[in-house]
């Protein structure tokens, strides 16, 4: 393909994020195509696309993670892109290969460097290289639990016991005394080999009190690497994030600076290209640790992009079309952006999963606010996917100012149905939280606030 010949894209994902890839196509004057599982054959990407293609039963396994459909669609629908979106397969270099292998355009990250990042192991030892900080802990997968158990306690409890395979929140367990290490070991394995199909753990030293920091890059085929400013994800129930912004408050100048140099010359030196994120834990004392790299656009990406002004889905396409990045080395990002995630969960219930049919569904409005959805009232939610219904993104030119706005905007919001429940109420109690206010929180609030309310049930 030429460069610059991206003419069909076909939304290998669902939900808001496929509504999110569909809206900039159609501004930038690309044909589309939604594929969909039966569970999802009036969903609102369905309706938006100019072509949709049915692939399968509504589990995953048989419709959005089954290769051989969503290839098949493409063929069939003269497709000669795909975007992965986030989770599915957006990180399964076998699919990345396979799409490229068929002619057609993977608009992510080239297989071999998502092979390479993704596996944590590999990931480490090609940061550490690039002269990224690492936590204590092994480089290489542990072959056995006793070899594990005495690194443990070389590197000092708390430890986390990772899956090499793992992401998502998924395939980690914290482990605070060596009496509880054995079990912990054992149960990652079993679940990283059920999850993931990879039964490799390693272990590194955890931080009780830590914030999350990570960076968004962009890079292309020239050689060109940019990052787009920090974001702050620390608050997280079971590592998956609920509130985030944009740029990541409380950091000095100089270790803002070094964390984003550091990306930069991770991506670099790996020959990183597309949208990725680079992720790191940072210390009370501002340490800052190197995590992960996700090879794919974040849930979070539009704090960054209300910032910044940039639409991200339009720079991957951009980049997987072979054009150069025209971004400024220079960009500054501008005021404060917040995100709140929907989830239809009940905080109440340790955050278990409440699907059923919506009866009411109001989003907020008003100036910089900005909700990324694709529910309806009557949508009824499937039981096969993620619970997250929508995000609420709001700017304003300070942090007291988004935070006032976000809660007006949570108060606008209005979703109900027969056993419906949702993080709604519990975005609330965040914001109001003197920590997150002062910008002092970190990883360990959402479970200080959900604590006495376990205690008290």
């Amino acid at each position: 393909m030429s460069v610059g010949t991206i003419r069909k894209v076909l939304v290998a994902n669902r939900g808001e994020i496929a509504v999110r890839v569909l809206r900039t196509c159609a501004e930038l004057g690309i044909g589309t195509v939604a594929v969909y599982s039966s569970a999802d054959a009036d969903s609102a990407a369905v309706r938006m696309a100019d072509q949709a293609y049915r692939i399968g039963p509504g589990p995953a396994k048989r419709s959005y993670l089954h290769i051989p459909a969503i290839i098949e669609a493409a063929r069939a629908t003269g497709a000669d892109a795909i975007h992965p979106g986030y989770g599915f397969l957006s990180e399964n270099p076998d699919f990345a290969e396979v799409c490229e292998a068929e002619g057609f355009v993977f608009v992510g990250a080239p297989a071999t460097v998502m092979a390479d990042l993704g596996d944590k192991s590999t990931a480490r030892t090609l940061m550490a290289a690039a002269g990224l900080p690492l936590l204590p802990g092994s480089r290489d997968p542990l072959d056995s639990a006793d070899e594990a158990a005495a690194l443990a306690e070389d590197i000092g409890y708390p430890v986390i016991v990772k899956a090499v395979a793992g992401g998502g929140g998924r395939g980690m367990r914290v482990v605070r005394e060596s009496g509880d290490f054995a079990a912990a070991w054992r149960e990652t394995r079993a679940n990283a080999a059920a999850v993931f199909g990879d039964d490799r753990l390693y272990v590194e030293r955890y931080l009780d009190s830590a914030r999350h920091v990570e960076l968004q890059i962009l890079a292309d085929h020239h050689g060109t690497v940019r990052h787009l400013g920090a974001r702050d994800c620390s608050l997280q129930r079971r590592h998956q994030k609920l509130v985030e912004e944009s740029p990541a408050p409380g950091l000095s100048e100089e270790v803002r600076d070094a964390i984003c140099a550091a990306a930069v010359r991770g991506a670099a030196a790996v020959g990183y290209v597309g949208a990725g994120t680079f992720e790191f834990l940072l210390d009370p004392l501002g340490r800052f640790y190197f995590m992960e790299v996700n090879c794919r656009l974040q849930v979070e990406h539009p704090v960054t992009e209300m910032v910044t002004g940039t639409d991200l889905v339009a720079e991957q396409r951009r980049i997987a079309a072979g054009l150069p990045l025209t971004l400024s080395p220079d960009l500054t990002p501008h005021g404060v952006a917040i995100e709140c995630r929907i989830n239809a969960e009940d905080p109440a219930r340790e955050f278990a999963p409440a699907p059923g049919t919506l009866t009411e569904c109001a989003f907020p409005g008003g100036p910089f606010v900005r909700v990324d959805t694709h529910v309806t009232p009557g949508y009824t939610i499937p039981p096969h996917y993620d619970s997250l219904l929508a995000k609420i993104i709001v700017w304003a030119p300070d942090r007291p100012a988004a935070i006032a706005r976000m809660r007006r905007a949570l108060t606008e919001t209005r979703i109900s149905g027969a056993n419906i429940a949702t993080t709604t109420e519990f975005l609330h109690d965040i914001l109001d939280h003197p920590r997150f206010v002062a910008a002092d929180h970190d990883t360990a609030l959402i479970g200080a606030i959900t604590e006495p309310a376990r205690i008290g049930s």
